[in-house]
């Protein structure tokens, strides 16, 4: 039996299928007597699932990188938000009835609520109001084990509906060769974790397939094709391993690449850097050989604490990042709080359009104390490395000319205090806003770099929301006209004697690295598994033909 769906990581494999049970908590409405007791379970069951939500938050931290486990931290916001609490807490107290009936009848509510609303990202957020009511009802039932690593045998192709991001995590790579879902979307955080974890893994295969295979058949997973292959005849097996054989046979070829230049065969020389999300992926970078850190997010700083990080605290990170590198460069990119990265004490207002809303560069002008914090910790540390600060969602000189005048604030500050910083701070600008694509010849002379984050470019120039599985197909990155905002942002940072690298998920895609060096692209910035795969299409590239 053949099965077609979408291949999210590019690997194949053979095993054994098995099935994902969820152990489901039978919700039963119950009369209680001791209100103040059942409310007394309820913040018990609270603690407990936010301990739970913060121990994968710290594994997805590891295993997938800060942007990717954001939505751990998101889940932990959520689940003491007040609107959703003084709804349970409300159900208990008025109709005195048990705390888990209280959470599912709001978990009802307020994700058909979020389903019908117009914005995408609202929308989404009804998977997120199911999750944590799920594991808080689990906790209050008793069941504190994660459900996902229980009873699971060695080396099997795990077979799902879907996958919530937690159970993504939660689960034993150890004891899984591959996933495959009736559901999900490309874009989904389920298939960026997986694809970031590396376990090949076929989405939106319908859920026909989960009512006709069975526990302890032997299956085909094919990342590159998006084909689950379930009793294979053994000409499909013998095709299979052979292309095992070759991926590894790849993959110890891209090895021996380290220490290799980054140069095509006519000569041309570019940069390879690593994305990286916290301090615990330098590491990954260095191994990688990569040949400096294109894009460092900053939030995590900002995601992982209770209140505003310190200016002594965030100093000693960028320093520790600095001095990692040993000498090579790094790219600090300015928080990027706002849209999908909220953070409780910030006290944002709710948005409708939070993609649109106040975010990044905007939010630091609106907060400058905030915003000089960061800047006063970032120039310190430059004294210990090579640092290039680079301003998020840019839209118009006016904003860089406020930046630049905040950066030379920071800087009398400093020499004030009599504290040292680096005399040689590269400043740049990320391109991922069509605005700033458009006008980048008139950015390009007060800035020392480009930075093109693909992602939010492509969003911003198609008006499709990216984290929609609706939308997928819409939200084309090869799109002619973000190619062509990429080219002119290229041309006009040349022009003005700028560098310009792309930092967006875009840079890894290897069928558009020529492309891009043709432009004129000078840097590619990847996750760091990506960083010799890229150095392998680079070496074979000829732009003389």
């Amino acid at each position: 039996m053949r099965y077609q769906g979408k291949g999210v990581y590019s690997a194949v494999t053979i095993g054994k299928v098995q099935l994902f049970k969820r152990e489901e908590t039978v919700v039963r409405r119950t009369h209680i007597s001791d209100v103040k007791q059942e409310k007394k379970r309820l913040e018990e069951a609270k603690r407990l699932a936010t301990e739970q939500l913060e121990t994968i938050y710290e594994k997805a931290l590891k295993e997938v990188g800060e942007s990717n486990a954001q939505i751990f931290q998101i889940h932990i916001m959520m689940l003491d938000d007040e609107d959703y609490n003084d709804s349970i807490q409300n159900i208990i107290e008025n109709q005195h009835i048990n705390a888990e009936y209280a959470v599912a009848v709001t978990s009802d509510n307020l994700s058909a609520l979020f389903e019908n609303m117009d914005n995408s990202y609202m929308q989404a957020r009804a998977a997120d109001i199911r999750d944590i009511s799920n594991r808080l009802i689990a906790c209050l039932a008793g069941n504190h084990q994660e459900q996902e690593t229980r009873d699971l045998p060695d080396k099997v192709i795990l077979c799902a509906e879907d996958l919530a991001p937690s159970e993504t995590v939660s689960i034993d790579k150890e004891k899984v060769l591959a996933f495959v879902t009736a559901y999900g979307s490309a874009n989904s955080h389920t298939a960026i974790l997986a694809g970031t974890m590396n376990i090949p893994a076929i989405i939106g295969l319908g859920e026909e397939f989960l009512s006709q295979i069975k526990d302890g058949q032997t299956a085909i997973v094919d990342g590159y094709t998006g084909q689950f292959i379930v009793d294979p005849s053994e000409e499909e097996v013998l095709l299979a391993e052979k292309k095992i054989q070759e991926d590894l046979e790849k993959k110890q070829m891209l090895q021996r690449l380290k220490g290799k230049e980054n140069i095509t065969i006519d000569g041309h020389k570019i940069h390879i850097y690593a994305n990286i999300g916290n301090m615990d992926q330098v590491g990954a970078a260095l191994m990688q050989d990569a040949g400096g850190i294109g894009l460092f997010r900053s939030e995590f700083l900002y995601l992982e604490n209770t209140d505003y990080p310190t200016e002594e605290q965030q100093f000693r990170v960028y320093r520790k990042v600095l001095e990692s590198m040993t000498g090579r460069k790094v790219i600090i990119r300015t928080i990027d709080i706002g849209a999908d990265k909220q953070v409780d004490y910030f006290q944002l207002e709710k948005e409708e359009n939070p993609a649109l809303g106040l975010r990044a560069v905007r939010l630091c002008l609106a907060r400058p104390e905030i915003f000089k914090c960061q800047l006063r910790a970032l120039y310190r540390a430059s004294a210990y490395g090579n640092l290039g600060i680079m301003f998020p969602m840019i839209a118009s000189t006016g904003e860089l000319e406020e930046i630049l005048s905040i950066c030379e604030e920071v800087k009398q500050e400093l020499d004030e205090d009599g504290i040292q910083y680096g005399n040689k701070v590269e400043l740049g600008v990320m391109i991922e806003t069509p605005a700033a694509a458009i006008i980048s010849d008139q950015i390009a002379p007060m800035v020392d770099f480009f930075s093109v984050g693909t992602n939010d470019l492509t969003q911003y120039t198609l008006a499709c929301d990216r984290q929609n599985p609706n939308l997928e197909r819409f939200c084309d990155p090869h799109h002619e006209a973000v190619l062509r905002l990429i080219e002119l942002a290229a041309k006009n940072a040349h022009a003005h004697g700028l560098w310009i690298g792309i930092c967006g998920e875009l840079a890894a895609d290897t069928s558009m690295t020529e492309t891009f060096l043709r432009m004129g692209i000078d840097e590619l910035s990847v996750s760091p598994g990506y960083v010799l795969k890229i150095r392998d299409v680079v070496r074979n590239i000829d732009l003389s033909k």
